[in-house]
């Protein structure tokens, strides 16, 4: 047995391609073949599992035009633990943790084992990556499809691995929004940051206020290119219907992907004002931002009809979306408006606010008004997350970061719930090449995919504050991005960077192995699957 196997770690060159990298992986002599094999599972595995199973026999069956059956039948799982099981087979383990998985592939039988969901989806992921990438394709092949004996053992480094997604400043249709959601679940990212109101944009239905879509969902122009002091004059919106919102989070939940939304307050809500300039300090007129930027025009927390708006909007969010967490942003909020409103004014002196340590009375008035939407969403079992910037004056317990700003370790060291996005690393609407004649205009800064890998989490972190790092998040803002293609080539690879700081350990990353499997088996997969992305990141001179 010594002779017939060889342990391997990330930093050798062993023939697999798997992104993000598996723990641990033994190779054995022999190959199953996976064409045509039969696939059985556990038939107490639960419904939503057992059809993913049967979702990856169908894949097979596509892929390599040789029929493979599906069961869920008593004794298959003891059939194969005595080693005379034949095909695919699905078990369950309660003895693995959430989220993780074990490959036991023998020339005649794959044993898969997982204790819940998505355990058993990054099982199908990683064996789906170790096969060749017609796999992927939605059109008959006639494949020979066959595994390296192995025995493979995997699970993530951190329970929060996320993506972000900006549709205020650009609208993306529903169908896009689930490519991106696949493109995540390929890649075992498990939260959705679904960004969906702005200064430029208010993109949720509302049912209690229908005019922050009819009226907030549109704008009636938007700057050309990077001069601000244009607009192109043209009607440009659009927003998701709550049925809709129902459908891109059951899509979500079958790829192991949870949806948190994220309604900014009190600022970034011009488009709000645009349909309820009752809400802002001036009254107005507001409309729906052309260009990019932060507002001074922000709601009014002085007038009696703010608060009631804000929890009516996040009473209908709640029920909307079944995540734990809802992110009610909290960043970029200027206060030149506050500091003149009589209204706001008179909140401040009744509630005793005053500028002490060098905070304003008009950001522990903001403050103020995040601790009542974290109160009313406690209500309703629900947790907030917020920009970095709430960190400021007085924050409640129980709240959760996003550390974003960077340069300030204690965010990271805080006492509180923490996810990290420095914008250093994970702002995906920067360059991704040093030559920028060769890419998309985008807002600026330079972000090569390297960089991106570079990136350790725990860094800054106090062994003591280690267990409040949820995980790790990258950010894709999209004003300079207006089309699904754009989005993409945006997005990807660098995606693939950001899915390994999530998931592996220092001691199994590499950046030379990374990049070859990126270049010679990922952009295959992409070229299947007819996604855009950036290839000039292999011959960017920075790399």
């Amino acid at each position: 047995m010594v002779l017939a196997t060889c342990t391997l770690n990330a930093r050798q060159a062993d023939g697999i391609s798997v992104i993000p990298r598996p723990q641990s992986v033994t190779l054995l002599k022999g190959t199953f073949r996976a064409s045509g094999a039969a696939v059985n599972c556990d038939p107490s595995l639960d419904a939503k599992t057992q059809q993913a199973i049967q979702r990856f026999a169908s894949q097979l069956f596509l892929a390599s035009g040789k029929p493979s059956s599906f069961a869920a039948a008593p004794g298959i799982v003891e059939t194969a633990k005595a080693g005379n099981g034949r095909g695919f087979v699905f078990c369950r383990d309660s003895s693995l943790e959430p989220e993780e998985y074990t490959i036991n592939i023998q020339p005649k039988c794959a044993i898969v084992s997982a204790s819940d969901f998505n355990g058993f989806l990054y099982a199908i992921q990683t064996m789906k990556q170790l096969l060749p990438p017609a796999v992927y394709s939605k059109d008959a092949g006639s494949e020979t499809l066959t595994l390296q004996c192995m025995e493979l053992r995997d699970k993530p480094r951190f329970r929060y691995r996320g993506m972000h997604l900006d549709v205020a400043r650009h609208f993306f249709p529903v169908e896009e929004v689930k490519k991106y959601l696949d493109i995540m679940a390929t890649f075992k990212l498990n939260r959705f940051h679904f960004h969906l109101t702005d200064d430029q944009g208010w993109r949720v239905e509302i049912k209690k206020y229908p005019l922050l879509t009819e009226v907030g969902g549109y704008r009636s122009g938007t700057m050309i290119g990077r001069d601000f002091s244009s607009d192109d004059g043209i009607t440009y919106g659009g927003f998701y219907t709550q049925e809709q919102i129902k459908d891109i989070i059951s899509y979500a939940d079958h790829l192991g992907i949870t949806v948190i939304p994220e309604i900014d307050l009190p600022g970034h809500m011009l488009a709000a004002l645009s349909a309820y300039p009752e809400l802002g300090c001036t009254g107005g007129p507001y409309e729906a931002w052309h260009k990019w930027g932060i507002a001074e025009q922000v709601l009014c927390p002085g007038k009696p009809k703010t608060l009631p708006f804000l929890r009516d909007v996040l009473d209908e969010i709640a029920d909307l979306f079944p995540s734990e967490y809802i992110h009610i942003g909290g960043d970029e909020c200027p206060k030149v408006e506050w500091e003149k409103c009589p209204d706001c004014q008179a909140l401040i002196n009744e509630l005793g606010l005053e500028d002490k340590d060098g905070v304003s009375a008009e950001q522990f008035l903001q403050n103020y008004i995040m601790t009542d939407m974290q109160n009313f969403l406690a209500t309703k079992g629900k947790k907030i997350i917020g920009w970095d910037e709430i960190l400021e004056g007085d924050l409640a317990e129980g709240a959760t970061l996003m550390y974003w700003r960077g340069g300030h370790p204690e965010v990271a060291n805080s006492g509180y719930d923490v996810i990290m996005v420095p914008t250093d690393y994970f702002y995906f609407d920067y360059y991704q090449v040093k030559d920028k004649e060769k890419a998309p205009v985008s807002i600026g800064g330079y972000l090569p995919l390297e960089k991106v890998y570079s990136f350790e989490p725990l860094n800054e972190v106090k062994p003591e504050n280690m267990d409040h790092i949820l995980g790790v998040q990258a950010n894709l803002w999209t004003e300079y991005i207006p089309s699904n293609e754009h989005l993409e080539y945006m997005l990807l690879p660098r995606m693939l960077a950001l899915c390994e700081d999530q998931w592996c350990t220092p001691e199994n990353k590499d950046y030379d192995r990374f990049l070859k499997d990126v270049i010679e088996h990922e952009f295959k997969v992409f070229d299947v699957l007819g996604y855009s992305y950036c290839k000039e990141v292999i011959g960017d001179p920075a790399l």
